[in-house]
């Protein structure tokens, strides 16, 4: 069992016919297009992330000297890297969906590398503010990192691999944390000032990003079977695919053979259509709750777009995502500042240090969240299994906020073990979460998977404004955020994860 498990790390993968889609991860190997298309969606996320989050490692002290900076400043500049990042997180749903996520994530990386490399330009607190601004594009890659993966993954196993991807991905919001300040200190060990030391030190990020996208962009794949264009050729070589009751499907003319017919506006060629409808959905019975047609995403139109993205449905991935997701961006942006008050023993450089373990568990914790869930769907073959592992992660992350909140611990151990449990239960959730967000409206993942992300973004911007206007009380603002999440985890946790007329629900 062991010694299969290990060989899935490197052999090729098993291919589903139906969706050429892999049925395991070869995280090892970088020469197979499954592997080499897993290996760069974590990578280009990482270096996203990296610097996404790599001012506020240098915030606490550094910058916000030069800069002549208020606490205010602070959080506003806080904020506003996660603004850009909600609005592009939206954009780029509806993109990956009409160009592909490969080519979307590359747009983003370079975008987002060129105001990285532009940080010693910067003289102000508006300024640095405004730069955030512009970084925070970097933020949006998310979506095409999730996107991609769903796309070359089957559904048995995409919790766990978009959750490694996503995971391994988030935790450079903790490598930043030993990154930036072991590259601003070597600076000043070279007897370079402090107030240039810190601008120099962005060249790194930006020659990373660039590094990254432009071997994503020309070493990767749009999909299984090629470009993102000719994605639907695959069911022109499938004459047929069985169901698990043996029933029948002719993949050209949408035929049953138990007699049950699918809309002709199903079929590959009006699946290319702009504006094709929504996939009209059979009989569960017929198809004993297999998806066939959903799984293959169309551009849809604007009217469709809307109902996918207002549907209860995915408002029930969307919101508990905003509070796990959320909840991670904001603390990631004052967790140095939290420990710097409470122990003010530390300098900028250990309460970073300290700070950083709480993204670089996403390594772990994360992907458990999806693996979890997979694990469950494969015992019960119910997404409802999926759905109720993130009100339990989410309910049980509210609880460890409330603790944080109320006893403000003023003991390293007290602190350090009560978010390391913190990250547990909301990194899982992170993963959890997208080991659902693939069945939920397949058809049009890209458009899914931008609404959740973005409502990441928009619990990120909420919570931030609860630490802005608390100012340093910070344990205040963890349980008034705690309180936010068990509310908001209860109110969705009744609602079905899959629309009632979609295969498989």
């Amino acid at each position: 069992m062991a010694l299969n498990f290990v060989k899935t790390l490197f052999l090729s993968p098993e291919i589903n016919p139906s969706n050429r889609k892999a049925k395991s991860i070869p995280v090892l190997n970088p020469f197979d297009q499954y592997g080499r298309v897993f290996f760069f969606s974590w990578l280009g996320f990482m270096v996203a992330f990296l610097s996404w989050y790599a001012f506020p490692p240098l915030l606490t002290v550094t910058i916000k000297q030069d800069l002549n900076m208020t606490q205010e400043d602070v959080a506003n500049s806080n904020i506003i890297a996660l603004l850009a990042t909600l609005l592009v997180r939206f954009i780029a749903g509806p993109l990956c969906d009409r160009y592909g996520p490969r080519l979307v994530f590359v747009g983003l990386l370079l975008c987002g590398a060129i105001p990285t490399a532009m940080a010693g330009l910067v003289t102000g607190p508006n300024g640095l503010i405004a730069l955030r601004f512009f970084v925070g594009i970097l933020g949006g890659t998310f979506v095409p990192c999730q996107v991609w993966c769903t796309g070359f993954f089957d559904k048995k196993i995409v919790g766990t691999a978009n959750s490694l991807a996503g995971g391994w991905g988030n935790a450079g919001g903790g490598i930043t944390y030993f990154l930036m300040p072991a590259i601003y200190d070597s600076l000043v060990d070279r007897n370079l000032p402090s107030h240039k030391a810190w601008r120099i030190a962005y060249i790194i990020p930006f020659i990373i990003i660039t590094a990254t996208a432009l071997c994503m962009l020309f070493l990767c794949e749009d999909t299984p079977t090629g470009k993102w264009s000719e994605r639907h050729l695959w069911t022109k070589e499938a004459t047929a695919v069985p169901p698990s009751d043996g029933a029948i499907i002719d993949l050209n003319t949408g035929t049953f053979s138990s007699g049950i017919t699918t809309p002709h506006n199903n079929t590959a060629l009006d699946l290319e259509k702009k504006g094709a409808q929504t996939p009209q959905i059979l009989d569960k019975d017929a198809t004993s709750q297999i998806d066939i047609f959903p799984e293959t995403v169309l551009a849809p139109s604007r009217r469709e777009a809307l109902n996918v993205a207002l549907s209860l449905s995915t408002m029930s991935v969307a919101i508990p995502y905003a509070c796990s997701f959320g909840s991670e961006l904001a603390i990631n942006s004052i967790l140095g500042s939290y420990y710097a008050k409470n122990f003010p023993h530390m300098g900028q450089t250990q309460t970073g240090q300290w700070a950083a373990m709480f993204g670089l568990l996403n390594v772990v914790f994360r992907p458990a969240g999806g693996l979890f869930g997979d694990l469950l769907y494969r015992a019960t073959g119910n997404v409802w299994s999926k759905k109720l592992l993130i009100t339990f992660l989410g309910v049980a992350m509210g609880a460890f906020q409330l603790a944080i909140g109320f006893a403000n611990p003023m003991t390293e151990a007290g602190m350090f073990g009560l978010v390391a449990g913190l990250a547990f239960f909301l990194e899982a959730s992170n993963g959890a979460n997208f080991a659902v967000v693939p069945h939920v409206h397949p058809f049009a993942n890209g458009v899914v998977s931008g609404i959740v992300g973005g409502f990441g973004n928009l619990g990120g911007i909420v919570f931030a404004i609860i630490f802005r206007y608390n100012g340093s009380s910070y344990g205040r603002s963890m349980w008034i955020i705690g309180v936010v999440s068990l509310v908001a985890n209860l109110a969705v946790a009744w609602i079905r994860p899959i629309p009632k007329n979609q295969i498989g629900s």
